[in-house]
């Protein structure tokens, strides 16, 4: 199954190749780095018109080239949510436009359930685009975990963006896997539970963090704090290679055991491109719901 980030007004995948994306985040066109994208690259003249464009150094990371002066940050809105984005030192923007696909997934369900109070913990969170999609879609409470101090404040800034500072929603700066385990100690219960693992990374006490090696541990782990009748359960993947069925496995063997009613299935998550018929790939989606 292929969900399609296709509903985007302020942002636009013009196009993609040569592992290189050209974007335009509200009027602002960036070239960054994408290793997905091997295919020739079109001859549109924005490629050559970008505002900034980000180079990989062969010691590793990178730097922003500008053309022009750009604002340190701006917003773009998606539906009925807003997000400041901003050209981080590590090529990313503070969003992943693919997810919107999952953002809708996860709203219609709340929505659907309104007659319940939901619960939702959000893990790896970054700067909250999920975290913000489920309480404007009126879950009762959203958990925000991160292990970097300085997303969980972007994530902060987003929910000021989009009018929820009257909404229940704790900001945890933590390690995701401890923070699970104490709340399994302390009996606290989820009807969603979303997991954006990075595939490497380092929590912030220096815990290591490598996603082929931690992930069946924590899905296990995390597994155990859904309610008695959860709504929803998803993985995100973004390690190139990392099998769907892989992914599937393991959350059917964790997932279906204790709700065996329930399905799981995965979901590849791409961009069209506007310049042209062409998918980027973006990761995948591991989804489980009863």
């Amino acid at each position: 199954m292929i969900g399609l980030a296709e509903n985007w007004t302020d942002y636009e995948l013009i196009d993609a190749g040569e592992k290189d994306k050209l974007e335009r985040w509200g009027s602002v066109v960036l070239v960054r780095p994408d290793p997905q994208a091997i295919w020739h690259k079109s001859d549109d003249a924005r490629w050559n018109k970008y505002d900034a464009i980000y180079h990989r150094s062969s010691k590793g990371g990178g730097s922003w080239d500008f053309r022009k002066k750009l604002p340190e940050e701006w917003t773009i809105s998606y539906r009925d949510l807003t997000f400041k984005v901003a050209p981080t030192n590590f090529k990313h923007t503070g969003l992943f436009p693919e997810q919107a696909v999952n953002w809708d997934w996860l709203a219609d369900i709340i929505r659907n359930n309104s007659d319940r109070d939901i619960r939702v913990l959000n893990l790896f969170a970054y700067t909250g685009g999920a975290t913000m999609a489920c309480s404007k879609a009126g879950a009762r409470e959203v958990v925000h975990v991160d292990a970097a101090k300085g997303m969980v404040s972007w994530a902060k800034e987003n929910m000021v963006l989009n009018h929820l500072e009257d909404h229940t929603i704790r900001f945890i700066v933590d390690d995701a896997l401890k923070f699970v385990q104490r709340e399994q100690r302390r009996g606290n219960r989820y009807d969603i539970i979303i997991m954006d693992p990075p595939s490497y990374g380092r929590g912030p006490n220096n815990e290591l963090w490598k996603l082929e090696e931690q992930l069946e541990n924590l899905i296990a782990e995390t597994s155990k704090l859904l309610s008695d009748r959860p709504l929803a359960y998803l993985v995100n993947g973004y390690t190139t290679g990392f099998s769907p069925i892989v992914l599937s496995n393991i959350m059917s063997q964790y997932l279906l055991k204790k709700y065996p009613d329930g399905k799981v299935y995965t979901v590849e998550l791409a961009i069209p491109t506007s310049d042209r018929n062409i998918l980027l790939p973006c990761g995948i989606s591991g989804r489980f719901e009863l």
